[in-house]
């Protein structure tokens, strides 16, 4: 259902508030660099400091913006259930195409917590989900085992994106799952092993930045083109890496601001780029041919 180069978008501020503007635009040029989908108030988007009306209204705007032409999956997560069904219910009526769950982050909840909190929002809203697994951001850990359970108990749960970097993973899910199951890396750094372990994309930050490149990626390695991925991916590495030098999405909004496309701005407890990570966002863009 979901596969190739999809980007957790940024959620563009100016003065404190979302660029409308800006955040449309962005979503205009991924859409003609080739991107497949687009994902709003992921981990990327800032959801934990977004109002519940400033979510439904990026939401919006990018469903809007796509016009169709790729699918939108919406960020609908939260730790509380009952929030989490109501944002998978404005993503479903908005017309996304799918929404991205976390696994509930502070609760801990168990394995039988992580299976009742998903069943209970797949009961309630009839959209395809993708289950959000990143245990350094929200502690818990879904086993192989209770997502192969939701899978089977849900029919609208058609796929996870794994940020465990764990490259046993994929290979543990689909023996698990089966081929219908849409396994999504989050993890930049492994996509191609991911991919190559029967992955079927990646839910990608640099995507932002790189989106060409990063779809090109994908292209080449769904056409058999493994050395051409691979060159790909060399000359991204050492993007994927800086991007990750401090918080998501601190370094790849520096990033976009060196290409014109968004402001520095992140909203607190999250700051702006320091020093050191513009140096090593700077140089990396440099390396990957985004920047002259």
């Amino acid at each position: 259902m979901f596969s190739g180069s999809i980007v957790a978008l940024v959620t563009p501020f100016r003065d404190g508030k979302v660029d409308e503007k800006a955040y449309q635009t962005i979503i205009e040029w991924q859409i003609a660099e080739g991107t497949d989908a687009l994902v709003p108030v992921g981990t990327t988007g800032e959801s934990p400091t977004l109002s519940h009306a400033e979510h439904e209204r990026v939401v919006e705007l990018c469903i809007e913006a796509a016009a169709g032409r790729v699918p939108v999956i919406a960020g609908a997560g939260s730790n509380s259930t009952d929030e989490a069904v109501k944002l998978a219910t404005h993503a479903k009526n908005a017309g996304a195409q799918g929404a991205l769950i976390v696994t509930p982050y502070y609760n801990k909840p168990s394995q039988d917590g992580l299976y009742a909190h998903f069943k209970e929002i797949a009961d309630n809203v009839d959209i395809p989900i993708i289950i959000y697994n990143i245990p350094p951001r929200s502690v818990v850990d879904m086993s192989v085992d209770t997502m192969a359970r939701l899978a089977q108990d849900c029919p609208n749960i058609v796929g996870m994106k794994d940020a465990t970097a764990d490259l046993t993973r994929p290979l543990s899910t689909r023996a698990a799952i089966g081929e219908a199951f849409d396994m999504l890396s989050g993890e930049d750094a492994t996509v191609l092993s991911f991919l190559a372990n029967d992955g079927d994309g990646c839910i990608s930050v640099t995507a932002n930045v790189a989106p060409r490149a990063c779809a090109e990626m994908h292209d080449a390695w769904a056409a058999g083109k493994t050395a051409e991925a691979i060159a790909i991916n060399q000359r991204l590495f050492p993007l994927h890496t800086a991007l990750f030098v401090e918080p998501n999405p601190v370094p790849v909004k520096y990033g976009l601001s060196l290409l014109d496309k968004a402001t520095v701005e992140v909203r607190l407890p999250l700051t702006p780029a320091n020093e050191n990570t513009q140096n090593q966002v700077h140089a990396a863009m440099v390396s990957a041919g985004l920047l002259n």
